[in-house]
């Protein structure tokens, strides 16, 4: 069985990770470490950078992934600065912005990066579509995203949600995606 090392100390980024992998022959540990984080503005590039970082640091094939949150009527914005909108406008910053704005759509782009030691990373991406909620609501969560982020289909944020239903929201495509690009090329 062939080893990843998932650079995280998320507990359902984890099960993700090992619910994708593991049916194809690949064991998933962890690592919880701080990374490099660029200034880029998009969660892609970010992700590849800190994944080529562990897995030359770790010397082992990793995956690492980023996260950000795109309100479709900012052009995106606060997209892959998400940490810092957390630590400085915080939810009430978000909701101020979002005060009076009818067009209320939002979407969490995750991409997830594969890199071996030496080699040049791969990402695969996936996006969960929501709206922005009209206050902060929810007792479960963390952070900007888990109250103020209504899912597709849903009418209540993800703090709604304790933490063994929440992640269930997120879609899996980067992780289907790495699947196929596993099966394909390194086997």
């Amino acid at each position: 069985m062939k080893k990843i090392t998932y650079v995280t100390g998320n507990w359902a980024k984890i099960a993700s990770a090992k619910q994708a992998l593991e049916p194809i022959g690949y064991e998933i540990d962890n690592i919880k470490m701080e990374t490099p984080e660029i200034q880029a503005d998009d969660v892609t590039e970010v992700a590849k950078y800190s994944a080529k970082w562990a897995a030359e640091k770790l010397n082992v094939p990793v995956i690492k992934n980023d996260t950000g949150l795109f309100l479709k009527n900012y052009n995106g914005f606060p997209g892959a600065y998400m940490k810092y909108i957390d630590e400085t406008l915080g939810v009430e910053g978000i909701l101020k912005l979002m005060d009076g704005v009818k067009n209320r759509e939002a979407y969490l782009k995750e991409a997830i990066a594969y890199c071996k030691p030496g080699c040049e990373p791969v990402v695969f991406e996936g996006i969960t579509n929501g709206k922005i909620a009209l206050e902060s609501a929810g007792e479960y969560g963390w952070g900007v995203i888990d109250h103020i982020f209504i899912p597709e289909g849903e009418n209540k944020t993800l703090g709604y949600f304790p933490d063994k239903e929440r992640w269930n929201f997120w879609s899996l495509d980067s992780y289907k995606k790495l699947v196929e690009y596993l099966e394909k090329k390194e086997k």
